[in-house]
């Protein structure tokens, strides 16, 4: 059995939802096309495809298969096209995993040039709060802001963010403005977690050196960073957040930055990826997008 033909095959077959019109796309008999799909099943020990008389869908272990061998072919004809320079040459999926708000504020705006210029490159944008596990979900790269957390990376460093204390003026003229970290025991401060019901942290503040943490007040937790800056505009109180996910507010005085000579430490930035020795030439670019995009935005490299 040619097992890179009988993975086409079966990508055919998923595809299409039909052993029928496979057959009839790569102008083979039917009882070919099933006859290798069912060989590749007993190589593999594992049944890929659940068939009725109407459809054809797959397993729990198609999906996994599907996945890897969409994965591993575009590998094969990236391979086939390794010495061609043009842009065209450059197919296949790139998973990418990052926060959310940097998704929609530096990523999506500025994207569409570079698909235009890869048009063989496919991009799969999590940009879900959830920090996914790079390794067991199959994540290409990812974005990550913080101190690093996950072993088994390689830690492409980019540079950091400087996170500020702020709040609307409708808030500030309801409750004041307030001068030392200790006021803010008078006042709301509005939390994020990871999960829902999670403890929150509180507040980290950096004053000549000194760290510390604020964890008084408190009405509201939320666990996703859209909720939690629409709060903050919101004058539900103060929120903690990156300067540059909020820079159109503080332009257009949306939110005021409160309690400057007490903002937290810098949040590094960083593109994080599974140790592969040789990274395709699609994550490749994929990459070195990203650090194009991220080292003109970031506070400090």
């Amino acid at each position: 059995m040619d097992k890179i033909h009988a993975m086409k095959l079966f990508l055919r077959v998923a595809d299409l939802e039909s052993f029928s019109l496979a057959a009839q796309a790569l102008s083979l008999p039917k009882a070919s096309v099933s006859r290798q799909i069912q060989a590749l099943e007993e190589a593999l020990g594992a049944r890929l495809l659940h068939r009725t008389t109407r459809r054809v869908t797959l397993t729990q272990e198609g999906i996994i298969y599907y996945e890897r061998a969409k994965d591993l072919l575009s590998n094969i004809e990236e391979l086939d096209h390794l010495f061609q320079p043009d842009a065209a040459s450059v197919s296949g999926l790139v998973r990418v995993d990052m926060p959310g708000w940097i998704a929609r504020g530096l990523v999506l705006p500025a994207l569409s040039p570079f698909l235009q210029q890869y048009p063989g490159i496919a991009l799969d944008l999590n940009s879900s709060d959830r920090r996914m596990d790079i390794l067991r979900e199959d994540i290409d790269c990812a974005v990550r802001l913080g101190p690093r957390g996950e072993s088994g990376l390689t830690v492409r460093p980019v540079g950091s963010l400087t996170v500020i204390n702020c709040a609307s003026p409708d808030y500030l003229a309801r409750f004041g403005y307030p001068q030392t970290p200790e006021c803010l025991a008078d006042h709301a401060l509005i939390h994020c977690v990871d999960t829902p019901g999670g403890r929150p942290e509180g507040f980290a503040l950096q004053a000549e050196g000194q760290n510390r943490r604020i964890r008084a007040g408190g009405m509201l937790t939320v666990n996703n960073m859209e909720n939690y800056l629409a709060a903050g505009l919101a004058g539900l109180g103060i929120i903690q957040t990156p300067r540059a996910s909020v820079k159109a507010d503080l332009r257009s005085g949306r939110l005021v930055e409160i309690l400057p000579g007490y903002r937290a430490a810098p949040l590094p930035v960083a593109l994080v990826y599974p140790p592969r020795r040789n990274l395709s030439r699609r994550v490749h670019l994929v990459m070195e997008w990203l650090t194009s995009r991220l080292a003109g935005w970031v506070d400090e490299h």
